[in-house]
């Protein structure tokens, strides 16, 4: 499947005009949490010939190549990238931290070596924190759940207490996640969790887990209120993000 991603993304290049930096994993196959029928989730950052960026009409910063039962390709101009980034869009970070890696050249390593410094731990855990409620809300709350929303809600939840506990974005990897900072009591619980969830079917529906269930509704409550009692950080400036697009203009275009 590499050989065939790989390819896919010289498509996209040759179709859109436009240089990819950087493409990565960034679904339950970079999570670690990967069914056996589970999609390939592509997200990548490009880059668009210098003209582009000079017209006056707005242009679209996002291209969606590719969805069905297999791929879900899509991705981001670098100029959308640097802007959320300074939001510390949790999403943007996934990717830095994705452990599979289809894409990357030296410009994009130039570009991720200050990334981290834009990560704002409040505006992280509640980015977190809102996709682990709304995910819970939505399908935890049925006679019976699906198998793969118990991570959807789990993971979110337990980025939440490591930016908490480290001040860092959290790692892909779902073990990583719940070896550090998952109470030891549930650990087994959400282990035999995994190990179905990964030789199940995408669509497999279990009955709820009430000690899951109980640990789920009560972190979702408490976080809620802790996370509003932390300091809010300043965002920086935009001057190095300035410089880093135009340089990778120049890097990439120059000849």
């Amino acid at each position: 499947m590499h050989t065939i991603i790989t390819q896919k993304l010289k498509e996209i290049e040759q179709k859109e005009n436009v240089t990819i930096l950087y493409a990565v994993e960034s679904g339950s196959r970079a999570w670690g949490f990967a069914s056996t029928d589970s999609d390939y989730d592509v997200r990548f950052i490009y880059i668009r010939q210098p003209e582009h960026y000079l017209k006056l009409e707005k242009t679209r910063d996002v291209i969606e190549w590719q969805l069905d039962e297999t791929l879900d390709i899509n991705g981001w101009d670098l100029q959308k990238a640097l802007r959320l980034l300074h939001q510390s869009n949790a999403t943007l970070f996934e990717w830095l931290n994705s452990p599979i890696v289809y894409r990357t050249c030296a410009i994009w390593e130039k570009i991720r070596l200050p990334m981290m410094t834009y990560f704002l731990s409040k505006t992280g855990q509640y980015q977190y924190l809102h996709t682990a409620q709304r995910q819970y809300e939505r399908y935890l709350t049925g006679e019976t759940v699906k198998l793969k929303k118990y991570f959807y809600v789990l993971r979110p939840l337990l980025a939440v207490k490591w930016i908490q506990k480290h001040q860092t974005p959290p790692p892909m990897r779902f073990e990583t996640l719940m070896a550090d900072v998952l109470e030891p009591a549930l650990q087994p619980i959400v282990m035999d969790l995994l190990h179905r969830k990964r030789t199940a079917k995408e669509t497999g529906e279990i009955a709820p887990i009430f000690p899951l269930q109980t640990y789920l509704q009560q972190n979702l409550q408490y976080w809620k209120e802790k996370i509003a009692q932390n300091k809010p950080q300043q965002k920086q400036n935009y001057l190095t993000l300035n410089h880093l697009f135009l340089q990778a203009l120049r890097d990439t275009y120059q000849n």
